[in-house]
């Protein structure tokens, strides 16, 4: 099941209560930038971001809220970064961001959508361009059988 939800009336405010993970979509364009981002919304998770990964594969991402700007310290792999306003427009974007490189303000950005080096390219994204986020409905929680 998919929840839809999409940036309007110029606020995210509920951002934070989609799942862990999220689908986006450039609707200017008609592409999908991302099948399965994770949702980085707390403190922690949007401080450790994708440090100790070795890398993103197709249609991964990582959707940081309240990220105008981001730093590679540390990082492994270089990425495309784009950066959205509060209502889903890009500001910004950085193109195969290499480690240890730092983007220090993107101005008009709220929340930063991290990608896989080529990911911008393939889905034609620029700035200006409008983004729909789809929340994605957990997976279901496994649930053990005991066995005789």
């Amino acid at each position: 099941m998919v929840l839809r939800y999409h940036f309007v009336l110029g606020s995210v405010a509920t951002m934070n209560l989609m799942s862990g993970r999220v689908r986006i979509e450039n609707r200017t364009r008609g592409t999908r930038i991302a099948d399965r981002a994770r949702v980085a919304s707390s403190l922690r998770d949007r401080t450790v971001g994708l440090l100790g990964t070795s890398g993103l594969g197709p249609g991964d991402g990582l959707f940081i809220e309240r990220s105008p700007s981001i730093h590679m310290f540390f990082m492994r792999f270089a990425i495309d970064a784009v950066f959205l306003s509060k209502t889903g427009r890009v500001t910004k974007i950085a193109a195969n961001l290499k480690p240890w490189r730092v983007v220090w303000w993107a101005p008009g950005a709220r929340d930063c959508l991290e990608l896989p080096v080529g990911a911008v390219a393939s889905s034609r994204t620029e700035v200006g361009d409008e983004l729909v986020v789809e929340s994605l409905e957990p997976d279901p929680p496994q649930t053990s059988r005991a066995t005789a």
